[in-house]
């Protein structure tokens, strides 16, 4: 699985400040090793030039060699190498072991490696098969021959691998150190930004989209010589904005709440007065013309949809201001049941069918309002399909929340109209006529009911199958 880089703000700077430091540690442990292996080859190339190739010269012996003339190793180090070199043939080559040299038995390639040498008294290295890496220069004898004399460079590597190996038990040491101290410090660092963000997550969690909201109280971090100073500022500013306006919006909406309760409250009394003079004129025994009494009946049928609309504003008012509901056991089943039977009377043109648990299901709260939505919603699933539509209302519950589901196979909700269906005053007919009785508030009579009880209600709708569920808490 590949590993991802740090994501948070913390870890990037931690991990940032780890690898300078550990390019940092890389720089200068080449550059330290480099400079000992080259000091110590050119300590080594000044032995080697010290020496001028006496070692080497030495191993020119007599026909009849005797104690005399035997290769001179006085003065030269343990394991110095020694060849000399005829018409680039190698003809003789030692190495000194304590105070006295050993002839040397040479491959080809050893003897190939040597004669490339050229006879400049430079330093060169070369990797001998019997001997391993040595530091050789090549002088030119007295005889036309090359001398060629070389110190190993065994004790150079082992300096320079021991130096590379304290430095990096050192440096991995300080990295680890500097991980940890970087970590802690960036946390300390970033405590004013972590604030900020706390407090602007407490602020997205907030509702602010209904109901009055207390906002949090403003940030302290705000020295504006800091980044986080300034960001803090700019979060306080915008969250005294966001409280004003949440402030005018709640204002409004008590303002229109109240108006709406109080103008339904204040006609409830003259529109019964019209409908009871109404309906008191269409008694009268005596001749009436067909034109008064065409208009009487006309007020009498709009003073009883004026009723209703009265009577649905005025629940949709209180349930906004939050009066509390009824709260007692209701059998959700039962409700169902009578629900169904008002429906089947009202539109005996539709099939309606029913899905229910074998044993009843109860639920905590207001009988009356959950006989409403459900009514409601029934209603609604009559007036918006044609005859013959089948409603198929199903029951089903958990451990947690009980389901009520209402599906027809009618034409369906216009997909434009799905997202506003439980505003109020919202008609699938643009011309909102008034033909079918609807007064634009049933949905959302459901919808401020379901909401009062703790519940959600959803609609899913396609040409051929609308669902519409309520879910309240068991």
């Amino acid at each position: 699985m590949r590993r991802l880089p740090p994501r948070t703000l913390h870890g990037q700077l931690t991990a940032g400040l780890v690898a300078l430091l550990a390019l940092a540690c890389l720089a200068v442990g080449i550059t330290t090793a480099l400079a000992l292996r080259g000091f110590l080859m050119g300590r080594l190339d000044e032995q080697l030039a010290t020496s001028g190739g006496r070692f080497a010269a030495s191993l020119e012996h007599e026909a009849k060699p005797d104690a005399d003339n035997r290769p001179d190793t006085r003065g030269t180090a343990k394991s110095t190498f020694g060849a000399r070199l005829l018409d680039g043939t190698v003809t003789q080559a030692a190495v000194v072991y304590d105070t006295t040299d050993r002839p040397l038995r040479l491959t080809h390639k050893d003897r190939h490696a040597l004669a490339g040498i050229p006879a400049d008294g430079r330093g060169h290295s070369i990797r001998l098969s019997t001997l391993g890496a040595y530091r050789v220069t090549a002088v030119r004898g007295d005889d036309q021959d090359i001398l060629i004399t070389g110190l190993p460079l065994h004790p150079v590597e082992e300096t320079v691998h021991r130096l590379e190996a304290v430095e990096s038990v050192l440096f991995g040491t300080a990295l680890v150190i500097t991980g940890i101290s970087a970590a802690v410090w960036v946390r300390i660092s970033l405590r004013p930004l972590q604030r900020v963000t706390a407090r602007a997550a407490e602020v997205a969690s907030l509702p602010l989209a209904s109901g009055e909201i207390a906002m949090p109280g403003p940030l302290a971090d705000t020295d504006s010589r800091t980044e986080v100073g300034r960001v803090g500022t700019a979060l306080n500013h915008m969250l005294g904005h966001v409280e004003d306006a949440l402030t005018r919006r709640q204002a409004s909406e008590e303002r229109l709440r109240q108006f709406a309760a109080d103008a339904s409250h204040e006609l409830r009394t003259p529109v019964a007065n019209i409908r009871g003079h109404a309906e008191l004129a269409l008694r009268h025994h005596g001749p009436v013309p067909g034109e008064v009494r065409h208009a009487l009946e006309r007020i009498d049928g709009e003073s009883q949809r004026m009723t209703r609309i009265v009577d649905d504003l005025l629940l949709l008012a209180r349930l906004d201001a939050g009066r509390s509901l009824q709260h007692a056991a209701v059998d959700l089943t039962l409700l169902i049941l009578n629900a169904t039977d008002d429906a089947r009377a009202a539109g005996p043109d539709h099939r309606w069918l029913l899905e229910l648990p074998e044993e009843p299901i109860t639920v905590t709260g207001d009988a009356h309002r959950l006989q409403q939505a459900i009514g409601n919603v029934l209603a609604n699933a009559r007036t918006h399909t044609p005859p013959g539509t089948e409603v198929t209302i199903r029951l089903t519950t958990d451990q947690t929340k009980a389901t009520v589901s209402v599906t027809d196979n009618g034409p369906g909700i216009p997909e434009e109209l799905q997202p506003e269906v439980f505003g109020r005053f919202v008609r699938a007919d643009h011309a909102r006529s008034r033909n079918a009785g609807s007064t634009g508030l049933g949905l959302a009579i459901v919808h401020a009911v379901i909401t009062a009880h703790g519940g959600t209600v959803t609609v899913t709708s396609s040409p051929g199958r609308t669902t519409f569920r309520l879910t309240l808490p068991v």
